[in-house]
């Protein structure tokens, strides 16, 4: 390995790798991003139980544990395109810090303005920016585009609830 990165750490083009320092520090964004939105909202369990929702809709306590993991998974990805020895990580990295905003912005949107229908417009340019960040990090790393997928299922189950939600509730 240390003949792959010029044996002090760096990639052949001079630019050091990404250590598990930059991982503990994009795991610490993901979940800051998770606790801003949390703060927002912090009567969304109550929120959301009063809603009017379809039938398919899960119970209010699953999406703890789903965007617990999610969140993981997105640092993860992050940090595998960093460490990638591709170019063109500035593009890919812009891709997910859009994303990881409008994911910030849904929630207090949703739950805090009651503001559905801005928040399914939020929700669908989160899902085009996620389209984006998957296919960016698919040229560097396919493993962190892979990664990327559970969570943009996810955030298209949740655009779907979302538009139900608003249909139902207005």
């Amino acid at each position: 390995m240390a003949e792959l990165t010029g044996g002090d750490g760096r990639e052949p083009t001079g630019r050091p790798r990404a250590g598990w320092p930059t991982l503990l520090l994009l795991l610490a964004v993901c979940y800051a991003v998770a606790a801003a939105g949390g703060f927002a909202a912090a009567d969304s369990a109550e929120t959301y139980q009063a809603l009017t929702k379809p039938s398919w809709a899960p119970p209010g306590w699953i999406f703890g544990p789903v965007w617990t993991v999610l969140y993981g998974t997105i640092a993860v990805a992050a940090w595998l395109v960093l460490r990638s020895r591709t170019t063109g990580h500035v593009v890919a990295m812009t891709w997910w810090s859009v994303q990881l905003a409008l994911n910030l912005a849904w929630t207090p949107l949703f739950f805090a303005a009651d503001a559905y229908g801005l928040a399914f417009v939020d929700i669908c340019l989160l899902l085009v920016a996620l389209a984006g960040t998957v296919t960016a990090f698919g040229r560097r790393r396919r493993a962190a585009a892979v990664l990327l997928l559970p969570y943009m299922a996810w955030v298209a189950f949740a655009a779907a609830l979302n538009l139900s939600i608003w249909l139902l509730n207005t």
